[in-house]
């Protein structure tokens, strides 16, 4: 399994990127990890594409509708044909889920919405539940078969109400979207946070994990230093993968900090519990201070 990467990191301000619209990453044979380019969105958000026997699952569709500029859904279809050119199915299905319903993970749904043989999750936490099984939302597990891949599916809402974890016992990697992952960890509502966390750390004692997946990248390499909201050039990044001891590091941090609303930094992420409001104007500065002295 290759987790090893270096990301594309944009471009500082006044200059032309030239990376990928998507940068593409296969970890294994059966798992792709892309990125959408900072160019195009400074969220730049990771996506994941798992291949099962059966079907396929893509988990987030990006930040961007518009496939001119963001073609995922010719990107899909080319790495579905690429790996079905080597695992012949007649009738091969791809399922869009999403880890949360924020705009920056699910802007391009629309682009498959007329691709066969295909299913578009809902939204909604219900739609979620409803899709996946999960009966006891937020509570339980639920199970989703691709085909000699079952993954595990968690409900963890906290940082925003239809979010999920996904565990693929394949690859043994936990996907976590935005409530774990190195950087600004948003917290709407403290208390269901708070369990959520918690609950993935008990489900990573009982099953083997050996990293998390996020969805963003906000972390430099420089412990307890965030790039900037909304800057879109980030050349020293932290990297992607988290372990089991950083998720560890964020449950005993949210106990910390579950009483005192406010930006709270830490060495491998930040918490935001709650609006934050000096805090976000304070990015806004230093996004601005960025765009003119970018080193």
């Amino acid at each position: 399994m290759h987790l090893d990467v270096t990301w594309n990191h944009g471009a500082p301000p006044f200059r032309r990127s030239n990376d990928p619209l998507i940068q593409t990453h296969w970890i294994d044979e059966n798992t792709i990890v892309l990125r959408q380019s900072m160019a195009i969105n400074y969220e730049a958000p990771f996506l994941y594409l798992m291949f099962g026997e059966a079907r396929a699952m893509l988990l987030d569709t990006g930040a961007t509708a518009d496939p001119a500029s963001f073609p995922l859904r010719q990107l899909i279809d080319r790495l579905c044909d690429e790996w079905l050119a080597k695992h012949p199915h007649d009738d091969y299905k791809l399922v869009v889920a999403h880890s949360h319903s924020h705009g920056d993970h699910i802007a391009a749904d629309g682009q498959f919405a007329d691709r066969p043989r295909t299913v578009l999750v809902g939204h909604a936490p219900s739609d979620v539940a409803e899709f996946f099984g999960l009966i006891d939302w937020p509570a339980g597990e639920a199970h989703f078969e691709l085909g000699g891949r079952r993954l595990a599916i968690l409900a963890i809402p906290g940082h925003e109400a239809s979010s999920i974890a996904i565990w693929d016992p394949t690859t043994e990697l936990l996907f976590t979207g935005d409530t774990v992952y190195p950087g600004r960890l948003y917290v709407h509502d403290i208390a269901a946070f708070q369990d959520s966390v918690n609950r993935l750390l008990a489900f990573s004692k009982l099953h083997p994990v050996s990293r998390v997946m996020g969805a963003h990248i906000e972390m430099s390499n420089r412990r307890g230093r965030d790039y900037a909201r909304s800057v879109a050039y980030h050349p020293h990044e932290a990297p992607l993968p988290m372990t089991v001891d950083q998720l560890q590091a964020v449950t005993t941090a949210i106990r910390t900090v579950a009483a005192r609303p406010g930006a709270h930094r830490f060495d491998d992420f930040a918490i935001f519990n709650g609006p934050c409001k000096s805090e976000m104007a304070r990015q806004e500065l230093r996004a601005r201070i960025r765009r003119l002295w970018p080193f």
